[in-house]
Parts: C-alpha cells; sequence; structure tokens
C-alpha cells in the first residue's frame, strides 16, 4: 500500500528544489493561494464592487492546487527539481480550465442543465486530475475507494438488491461530479480553502515565529522534573503542538524528534517511546480550540458554529490525555524512571521570553467564544497578532522577518495541496452519494443489518471507520465517513454531535492501530523500533480513545449536553473509570500489582464507566467507582505503612 508522507494541512511540506523557474513558479502560485484566501475573507471583491461566487473562489483555488501538485511532484509522490513534459501538460491543462471554469462560472451554471462541452471539458480534467493528484500524494488507499464509488456509479443501476441506483452516463457522472455545487464545489472543498488554509497559515507564523520551540520548552519545564519527565514532555507538548496543527505525522514528525530519543535516553523502551509520542500526537487532533480540518468539517455538516464543536470535543480530550498521562507516569514507577538530568528549564524562565505567544491564543479564544466570530476571522485575527507579535519579540534568537514572513506564505500554500486535493476527492464521494441515491441506502441497509441492537451498529461503525482510516488523511476519512456512517448512527438516535465524534475518534485511530498506522510508523522511524510493535504498544497507551466514543454516545453530557449536575456526574465517573482501568493495564499502583489486583482494577474501572449499555443505574457506576477509590487509597496507605515499617 502507497502512503504519502504528507497527507495532511499542516503537514510539514516537502523542500521544494531550489532554483529554476519551477521553483519560482510553485512560490508565486502558493503565495497567490494565500493571498486569494485573506482577500476573500476580508471580501475585498465585493470592497470593489463585484460579485464572486463561493464555486469561483473554489475554482481558482482547486486549480492552483492541481497545477502545483504536478509541478512538484512527479508520478512516484515525490518532489522533483523539474517536471516532464506530461506532467507539465497536466499542470497547464488543470491551470486553464479551472482558472477558465472560476472566470466563467457565472454562465456554466447557467447552461449547465444543458450540458455544454464546456462544463464536459471542465469536469473531465478535474476528475482525472484530482484523482491523478491523490493516487501521488495521499496514496492508494484513498485513491482505491474514490474509484470504486465512481465505477459505481457508471453501473449503478445494474446492482442488485437494495443498494441499486440510478443511470448515469460517463458524460452525466463526469458533468456532476467535476463541476455541481453538490460535488467537488461542496463544503469539504469551502471549508478546506476558505477555513482551514487561514488556520494553516496561522500555524506557519506561529512556529516561523519560535511558537514551536516555546510550546516544547514550556512543556518540558512543566513536566521536565517530574518522574518519567521525558514523557511527560512528549504528552503535554504534542498535546499544545497538535492543537495548532491538527495533524498526527506533523505532530510526531516535529516533537518526537526531541522527545522520542529523550525517552529513550531516560529508560523507556523503543517500543513504548514511539507509541507514547504517537498517542500524544494523534490526540492533538482531538483537541481543542483547532483540532484540524475534521473539527471545521464537523461544524459544516452539522450546520453548527464551530465553538459549540468545540466546546463538545473538550472533556473528551481531557479525558483521552488523562489515560495517556497516568499510564507513562505508571509505567515510569514500575520501571524506576527518573526525570532527565538536563531538565533545568522552568516555567518562569519560558514565559519570560515567550509570553507573548499567548496573546494570539488569548485573541483566537476570545474571537471564537466570547464575539462568535466565524472560525475564519478568528485566523486571521490570530495570524494578525502572531505577525505583530513575532516581529517585534524573538524566541531564542527566532524572529519574523520579511524573508521568513515570505516564506511563511510559499509553505503555507503547499502544504495545503495535498488536503486541496483530499477534500476535492472526497466531494466526489458525497456527489456519488447524491447523485445515484447511494447514501439513502446505506443507511438504510446499515441499520436494519443490526436491527434494533445500537451496541452492535457502533462496534460495525467503529471497525469500518479504523478500517476506511488507514492509510488515509484525517480530512478524507472524517468527511467518508460523515457521508457513509453517520446517517446511519443519527437515524438509529445518537445525538448528531456525538455520532460525528465518534467516527472522528475512531478515523483517529487508525493512525495508531496496525497494519497502517501512520503516526505509529513515524514515531518507529525515528526510536529505531519494530512499526508493528510500535502500534501495538500505542494501542495500549491509548486505549482510552477506543472506549471513550462509547461513553459519549451513551452520555452526551461528556459533550456538555445537559444539565451542569449531569455534566459533572458523568465526567467525574469518566475519569475514574479511566484511571482504573489504566492502572490495571499499566500493572502499578504505589508498588508492583498481581494478577489479581490487575483484574480487579480494571474490573471497577469497566463498571464505573457510565457506558449505558450495560444497564447499570448511575448509583452502581457510583459504587464502584467509590470501590476503585478505596482500592486505590488502602494500597497507597498499606504500602507506605509497610515501607516505614521496614525502615525503622
Amino acid at each position: 500500500m502507497s502512503v504519502s508522507p504528507s497527507v495532511e494541512a499542516g503537514a510539514v511540506p516537502d523542500e521544494v528544489p531550489s532554483g529554476g523557474w519551477v521553483h519560482w513558479a510553485v512560490a508565486i502560485l502558493a503565495s497567490v493561494m494565500v493571498l486569494a484566501c485573506i482577500a476573500y475573507n476580508l471580501e475585498l471583491h465585493t470592497r470593489l464592487g463585484f460579485a464572486l461566487l463561493r464555486q469561483q473562489y473554489m475554482a481558482l483555488q482547486l486549480g492552483l492546487a492541481l497545477t502545483i501538485a504536478f509541478l512538484r511532484f512527479g508520478p512516484r509522490g515525490r518532489p522533483v527539481a523539474r517536471p516532464n513534459i506530461v506532467d507539465l501538460a497536466i499542470a497547464v491543462a488543470c491551470f486553464g480550465a479551472l482558472i477558465y471554469a472560476a472566470i466563467d462560472f457565472v454562465w456554466l451554471l447557467q447552461e449547465q442543465f444543458y450540458r455544454p462541452w464546456q462544463i464536459t471539458m471542465v469536469g473531465a480534467i478535474v476528475v482525472l486530475g484530482v484523482m491523478e493528484g491523490i493516487r501521488r500524494r495521499a496514496g492508494l488507499m484513498l485513491f482505491g475507494i474514490v474509484a470504486v464509488f465512481l465505477v459505481y456509479a457508471l453501473f449503478a443501476d445494474l446492482v442488485p438488491g437494495r443498494l441499486v441506483g440510478r443511470e448515469l452516463s460517463p458524460q452525466r457522472l463526469v458533468d456532476y461530479v467535476g463541476f455541481d455545487s453538490s460535488a467537488v464545489f461542496s463544503s469539504p472543498l469551502a471549508v478546506g480553502t476558505i477555513t482551514v488554509l487561514l488556520f494553516v497559515f496561522f500555524g506557519q507564523l506561529l512556529f516561523a515565529a519560535g511558537g514551536g520551540a516555546f510550546f516544547t520548552d514550556l512543556a518540558m519545564a512543566a513536566t521536565g522534573r517530574a518522574r518519567g519527565g521525558s514523557a511527560k514532555i512528549a504528552v503535554v507538548g504534542s498535546a499544545m503542538f497538535g492543537s495548532i496543527s491538527g495533524s498526527a505525522v506533523s505532530n510526531v514528525a516535529t516533537t518526537g524528534v526531541i522527545t522520542i530519543p529523550l525517552m529513550q535516553r531516560g529508560g523507556y523502551s523503543k517500543e513504548d517511546a514511539g507509541a507514547i509520542e504517537a498517542v500524544a500526537s494523534t490526540g492533538g487532533q482531538l483537541t481543542p480550540p483547532i483540532m484540524g480540518a475534521a473539527a471545521f468539517l464537523m461544524a459544516e455538516f452539522l450546520d453548527i458554529p464551530y465553538a459549540q464543536v468545540a466546546a463538545a470535543a473538550l472533556i473528551p480530550a481531557v479525558l483521552y490525555y488523562l489515560g495517556a498521562f497516568m499510564q507513562v507516569d505508571l509505567i515510569a514507577a514500575r520501571d524506576d524512571i527518573a526525570a532527565p538530568e538536563d531538565a533545568d528549564l522552568t516555567v518562569r524562565k519560558v514565559m519570560a521570553q515567550g509570553w507573548h505567544f499567548l496573546i494570539p491564543f488569548a485573541i483566537l479564544l476570545y474571537a471564537l467564544f466570547g464575539m462568535r466570530s466565524d472560525p475564519e476571522d478568528a485566523a486571521l485575527l490570530a495570524a494578525v497578532a502572531i505577525a505583530v507579535a513575532g516581529w517585534l519579540r524573538g524566541y531564542k534568537g527566532t524572529r519574523l522577518t520579511l524573508r521568513t514572513f515570505g516564506k511563511v506564505f510559499v509553505d503555507t500554500g503547499t502544504s495545503m495541496v495535498d488536503l486541496i486535493l483530499v477534500v476535492a476527492a472526497a466531494g466526489f464521494v458525497i456527489g456519488v452519494l447524491n447523485v445515484t441515491g447511494l447514501g439513502f441506502a446505506l443507511t438504510l441497509v446499515l441499520v436494519d443489518a443490526v436491527g434494533s441492537s445500537l451496541i452492535l451498529l457502533l462496534l460495525i461503525s467503529a471497525v469500518v471507520c479504523i478500517i476506511l482510516g488507514m492509510g488515509m488523511p484525517t480530512s478524507g476519512v472524517y468527511v467518508l465517513l460523515a457521508s457513509l456512517v453517520a446517517p446511519s448512527l443519527v437515524e438509529a438516535g445518537v445525538q448528531p454531535i456525538a455520532a460525528h465524534l465518534f467516527i472522528l475518534y475512531f478515523g483517529m485511530m487508525s493512525m495508531i492501530t496496525p497494519p497502517v498506522a501512520l503516526a505509529a510508523f513515524a514515531a518507529a522511524a525515528i526510536s529505531k523500533a519494530g512499526a508493528v510493535a510500535t502500534g501495538l504498544a500505542a494501542m495500549r497507551i491509548g486505549w482510552a480513545a477506543f472506549i471513550l466514543p462509547f461513553a459519549f454516545v451513551a452520555k452526551p453530557e461528556l459533550l456538555f449536553i445537559g444539565s451542569t449536575t449531569d455534566i459533572a456526574i458523568a465526567a467525574t465517573l469518566t475519569a475514574i473509570g479511566v484511571a482504573g482501568v489504566t492502572i490495571g493495564i499499566s500493572a502499578h499502583w504505589a508498588g508492583p500489582l498481581n494478577i489479581l489486583l490487575r483484574l480487579l482494577f480494571v474490573a471497577l474501572g469497566a463498571l464505573t464507566l457510565p457506558l449505558g449499555f450495560i444497564g447499570l443505574s448511575t448509583t452502581a457506576h457510583g459504587i464502584a467507582a467509590a470501590a476503585a477509590l478505596s482500592l486505590a487509597l488502602g494500597l497507597i496507605v498499606l504500602r507506605r505503612g509497610s515501607t516505614s515499617n521496614r525502615t525503622t
């Protein structure tokens, strides 16, 4: 299976081959992508007195992305110094067709019913260009899935049973998926080119100003002196970093080169060191306020404010990191791993040098939650804030300059290419679901297959999410699952936001679940451990992420739905349950645990989790929680007492 090394927004972009006209062409096109996004969000076209359809803007951005893709990347998906004649021709065709579509979109829209040849030309170039682009950059998994849907659309009328669809000619299919506003130019491409691009720009500005080093240092200062401090640095640092970038692989590549060797020197095994970084980095995509492209797509799918999505994701994200943090601490206690010897940073020192990095985040949060601004407006305000702060103040010798500022524009544009191709391909799938009626049929088939068993539907959905997510970028798998799986969950009575977070969580778990666990494999490459062994260790350390989605489906209070009292009870019970199971898995609590105590902790923790499917009342969960806490406190008192007796 082919997997691209860079398939997510915010990922560290592949190096542009320096020198030559290709370098400058890519730099100009990438910069135009960012400038066009800023201009569109500032509504400069309205201020200048002319109308611009959203589809016209998206056509421009898709044309720029496809052109960059075929200029920069060869047939194997790797950067090239100069494109071959075929790739150059494809780049020119994509650029010309989509610039024409952007200019003449109003006329094309008016004539769409009559199927003029111009729409067929644009649609064919878009379909072929995007499909070849995702083959090169997103790997064969996504390419194969989208290809299956396109082939299905051609033969949908011949499919037996309830999945039969309407008959479509090749021309009609190309016209629809390659041009229609319900297909390629639908919500996923709009969110990617209007909202996500600005957040990637904000992240690139932050890192260019030294923000990445600041957050790593802050994590080291806060946790570096603690037991197992090297791993806690990875957990805290990757949580902060990942909340900004929303890319598991780039989180591992950026923070892992520091934290993984640090953990190995501290005494963690190669597998555990890589797994801890992979789990911590994957959680960044689930952590507010930014959460990567999927959160913006979710807000668009559910037609709710982005702030509501971020708020709903908060408690599960905290519980996710509670499980990871506890486990790395208990592993350190079990294996006698001390704090790093060179942990000499203090929070006061780090904050004295980098306090200005908090200003953009304060502005971002206030704009999102206080002013209730649109995400793109909040991102633009935060980007202006970091540009000013990074220009006026440096961090450890790193400061924004005109040169670095220009490079940020180029890096933002080039790092967005893969995401734009992925969401465009996801638009093909949405188009096929709409035009053939497959989306409705799939929902009925899946719901009828499981009958009235919600837990069976959730288990099947979880497996499907993990399988579809393997080797695919976050945004791509979310859009597919939101179209294919989420409607079935909602139809079965699951809260819409719980259903979409459920599929997002299990889509993300593909990042640490073998056989294709991109984040775990990236970490294994740094730690020099076995890839599959690192993936299995990541599943053990990140076990909570496999159960939390079931918990917030059963208890929407974990998503801030319900009264304050109910929310507090659900969060407390889940936290105690996660802690209990984690203790049992780690085999350590105030000393080594035998198999009976481990099983007891796991059992009490599991009974405390308010899953709802096992029919226990809140009182029963509370009794299990009290028993788990009593056992934990009793062991502490008993073992401290025996230690004191031996000392005296």
